[in-house]
């Protein structure tokens, strides 16, 4: 007779191969068919909000893997509290304006746009990120990322644009916005203004020079003829020299030398003298840098003066502590020419080319002019040493070109107005990492003016307008409020199509002198003020989603953010509203190889987020995403998405199995009372509702890598390892509505309940899969999304339980090993067909002769228990180190194998009916009525 007939072997048609790439949009298709967003905010109305309010791509190109991560994240913690009760709404946005756009088009499109129509440029532009928003939505999409994906937010949107303008207008009407002629970050081949955050630093081989100013008049302290030396690695900034800085409290040393008397600081003279090729010096004599102050320079090869000044900034950690200074080049530069009445004289036009300003070198490129500038030093004996240098340099974050500091007529925001109000309101927000509070804290309590005009065409136009009879900037209420209100009718298009006096109130005079004609300003607005006024413009907007409320629960963006969006969003929220526009901010690392080299094409280590779905489906890119402690920097690579695919197939097996067993399972009638389970079912719960208490405090607490690590350690070890192996016998050869079967199918409906709700928010499309197979009420829900995270029941943490488990595992590991070793010496082979021996003393002999079933938990077929008395261990048996209380041997079972459950008994053959069978299995087979 075939035996395995009669067994409750696994049954389900939930299949063992994942088939992600395929099955992945036909689940894509369902939450669509069933408008899953819709639900999930139906399901949730009226709860307490969470909002996490998205920080916005461009939409310049397809997704990568940075953009991939951010996303899942943000879905991640959207899914988590959506099932957690809140109303957790998500409205995806996109950057739509700005360089990194303009860039793209008119590469793709071969726009020139200084030959193109303005309207017609932002035509081109607008069309452009659109088409890259639709991409991007369907490659989020792919991702599983949830969201109001048909009613995005885009920074071009009109009613977008007329709050910007009006956070510009509450921010001048506050006295924060001022016109400025300072140094700025200047990129000469995207001829714009950059902020500080649109700057990346990156080695640069400059020349390094050494240069001899003439002292003209050394007000009876320096001697006339004599030298003070500068260094500088920027000889192009010399044509804008005006003044030499010196440290105040420094002392300054006149040594004689072969090329004549130089003046350096004391501490530098060694490594100086050694840079230049000086053997000897002689000392004249020594000053402080306040004994010099006034002191009259000859400019060395133009014919003007150059000033001896005092600074702070001057400092010993290399040149020569004497610094050239150009007010019109340079932050520091312009803070102390200040102090001393300097013009801040900046002779480079946009392109970076000198103008006639800059007499012999107009028309060269600032970089051009380096070599003709060494030259000309040399020529006037004013060059003590010419070489070059490898250094961090700024370069713009977009053509990925060095920038300069160039003096230009800007428009800034004043952050002293409103600096100690934002550092206050850091203080108030919950930054995650921790580091992240002193990281911003410093960079806005250091931080310089903002710059907030750009020099470009496709943007949001600063809403300013020039009297045409004064001159006077003008900005009003009254101006803004009508801009406001054209804008939010016709889009910022209306200040390019229009004359100013069509975008004015009608009637409109200048406040300042009466007049009534008006020009406006070309420039347009920074694109981080875009994006660092959503918080306004889409979180208080409810005509367009109300579902949304200010301020925001949660920023999420990679840690470079720190000087980008959050940083922006903050000083735009606190300048207006005094408060920061969020209570929490969680900031990533990047994404790197498994050498943590950031990734680039170049060397091949590139991860294409879409690829990988394609491949191996975008499960197991999410399954990354939460595997990896996203604080630090995250490496991924074909090795490592190997590794979590592997993971990803043992909690597949896992659920596959728990549905397997559930195939006759019905949890209205079937379900065992917790007071009824035997011991080994309550600790299988206990170890789930352990798991399901260290789950959820790691969503609430973003930890999501002890999400993965926490569920991969249940489905590997306290399922498949112990308890799953411990009660297949159970499962698989007690009568199938027996109550020892119910009650561990019971377990495995509860662990299936809960394991599936905790990987929702992970394993967004293999868990929808896998509900669609679970045994459910017959009301629940159509889509996991919309169930409710498991809860913790207190009265399965039970102590004692706990603790007797953790001894009597500990006994099995000692057990195994024993077993391992009869295995290697041939004795058995499946432990099957081994009886085990215990000797036992002291407390841990009482201990085990409790009701523990022993050879279920060593899945054995016997076990024979002795209290050990003398002080030898038994002939035959091992003693660990771990626990020398206890010596096991191990021998063969006695008797036959059961044809049926496989375990060895003496017994087997004594019924003639069914001799192949143990008595056990004897017993279920003739109520089977076989």
């Amino acid at each position: 007779m075939d035996y395995s007939q009669t067994l409750n072997l696994p049954r389900t048609a939930f299949p063992m191969r994942a088939n992600l790439p395929q099955r992945e949009p036909e689940i894509l298709k369902f939450w669509e068919e069933i408008d899953i967003y819709r639900l999930v905010q139906r399901k949730n109305a009226g709860r307490p909000k969470f909002i996490l309010h998205d920080g916005p791509p461009y939409a310049n190109g397809h997704i990568h893997l940075g953009t991939a991560l951010n996303k899942i994240l943000k879905d991640i913690i959207v899914k988590y509290h959506s099932m957690a009760g809140f109303d957790a709404p998500f409205v995806p946005g996109w950057d739509t304006h700005g360089l990194p756009i303009e860039q793209q088009a008119i590469k793709e499109l071969g726009l020139n746009r200084h030959a193109v129509n303005a309207l017609e440029f932002r035509r081109r532009c607008k069309e452009y990120a659109l088409k890259f928003v639709d991409i991007q939505r369907e490659e989020f999409k792919r991702l599983g990322v949830r969201g109001d994906w048909e009613n995005p937010y885009l920074t071009l949107m009109p009613a977008f644009e007329a709050v910007q303008i009006g956070v510009f207008g509450e921010m001048a009407r506050r006295g924060y916005i001022y016109k400025g002629l300072k140094p700025v970050y200047w990129c000469p081949t995207c001829e714009t203004a950059l902020a500080e955050a649109e700057v990346e630093y990156h080695d640069k081989k400059s020349p390094s020079i050494y240069v001899l100013f003439t002292v003209k008049d050394g007000r009876g302290v320096l001697p006339e003829g004599a030298h003070v030396v500068i260094w500088t690695t920027t000889p192009w900034t010399l044509i804008a020299n005006l003044a030499v800085c010196l440290h105040p409290e420094f002392t300054y040393v006149l040594a004689g030398t072969g090329m004549g008397d130089l003046l350096v600081a004391r501490e530098l003279w060694p490594s100086f003298a050694q840079a230049v090729g000086l053997a000897e010096w002689a000392v004249k004599g020594e000053f402080t840098g306040r004994d010099l102050e006034g002191v009259l320079l000859s400019h060395p090869f133009f014919p003007r003066d150059s000033l001896l000044i005092l600074g702070e900034h001057v400092t010993l950690e290399a040149g020569t502590g004497c610094v050239h200074t150009a007010p019109g080049h340079g932050h520091e530069d312009y803070q102390v020419g200040l102090r001393y009445n300097l013009p801040a004289f900046s002779p480079v036009d946009g392109k970076g080319r000198f103008t006639a300003e800059a007499g012999p070198f107009a028309g060269l490129r600032y970089d051009e002019a380096n070599p003709r500038i060494i030259e000309e030093l040399r020529r006037g004996n004013k060059l003590a040493k010419a070489g070059t240098i490898t250094h961090q340099y700024p370069h713009c974050w977009r053509c990925k070109n060095p920038v300069i500091f160039r003096a230009t007529e800007q428009w800034f925001a004043s952050v002293d107005g409103f600096r100690q109000q934002a550092l206050e309101a850091i203080r108030q927000v919950r930054w995650i990492p921790a580091w992240g509070e002193e990281r911003i804290y410093n960079m806005v309590a250091t931080r310089e003016d903002w710059c907030i005009s750009r020099q470009r065409t496709w943007g949001v136009p600063i809403p300013i307008f020039y009297c045409r009879g004064c001159a006077k900037p003008v900005i009003t209420g009254e101006t803004i409020a009508h801009l406001q209100e054209l804008f939010a009718r016709h889009g910022s298009d209306v200040w390019f199509e229009r004359e100013a006096k069509d975008l004015l109130p009608p009637g409109f005079a200048c406040p300042a002198c009466g007049h009534g004609e008006f020009d406006k300003e070309s420039d347009i607005m920074d694109v981080w003020f875009d994006s660092g006024s959503s918080h306004l413009g889409v979180l208080e907007q409810p005509q367009l989603w109300p579902e949304l409320r200010w301020p925001a629960d949660l920023y999420l963006e990679g840690s470079d953010q720190h000087r980008g969006w959050f940083h922006s969003s903050l000083l735009t929220s606190v300048a207006v509203r005094g408060v920061p526009p969020y209570r929490a901010v969680l900031t990533h690392g990047f994404v790197v190889d498994e050498q943590g080299r950031k990734m680039s094409k170049s060397l091949g280590n590139v991860v294409d987020p879409l690829e990988v779905c394609r491949r191996l489906g975008a499960d197991i890119l999410r399954l990354w995403v939460s595997s990896t402690d996203y604080r630090g920097d995250m490496a991924v690579s074909e090795n490592i998405l190997k590794q979590l695919a592997e993971a990803y197939r043992k909690i597949r097996n896992t659920c596959r199995f728990l549905l397997g067993n559930l195939y006759d399972f019905d949890p209205a009638s079937d379900q065992v009372p917790y007071e009824k389970l035997p011991e080994i079912d309550r600790w299988a719960l206990l170890r789930l509702h352990r798991v399901i208490e260290r789950v959820l405090a790691a969503y609430r607490n973003y930890e999501f890598h002890v999400v993965y690590h926490t569920i991969h350690h249940f489905c590997t070890v306290d399922m498949s390892a112990l308890y799953l192996d411990m009660i297949k016998d159970r499962l698989y050869t007690s009568p199938a509505a027996s109550p020892e079967r119910r009650a561990a199918q019971t377990v495995l409906y509860q662990v299936l309940h809960a394991l599936v709700r905790l990987l929702a928010p992970v394993l967004a499309f293999t868990t929808e899969e896998i509900w669609r197979y679970t045994p459910k009420e017959k009301d629940a829900p159509v889509s996991v999304q919309l169930t409710e995270m498991p809860q913790v029941n207190e009265a399965y943490l039970d102590p004692d339980l706990e603790a007797r488990w953790k001894r009597l595992l500990a006994v099995r590991g000692v057990v195994n090993r024993a077993l391992e070793a009869a295995r290697k010496a041939d004795l058995i082979g499946n432990s099957l067909e081994a009886a085990v021996v215990l000797h036992a003393r002291g407390e841990l002999y009482d201990f085990l002769r409790q009701a523990f079933d022993l050879p279920t938990v060593f899945i054995v077929s016997a076990v024979e228990l002795y209290e050990w008395a003398g002080q030898e261990p038994p002939p035959g048996s091992m003693i660990h180190e771990e626990m020398p209380e206890l010596a096991v041997a191990v021998k063969r079972a006695p008797g036959e194998k059961c044809a049926r459950c496989w375990m060895y008994h003496p017994e087997v053959g004594r019924d003639e009916a069914h001799p192949a069978l143990c008595p056990r299995c004897s017993r279920v087979v003739r109520q089977m009525g076989l």
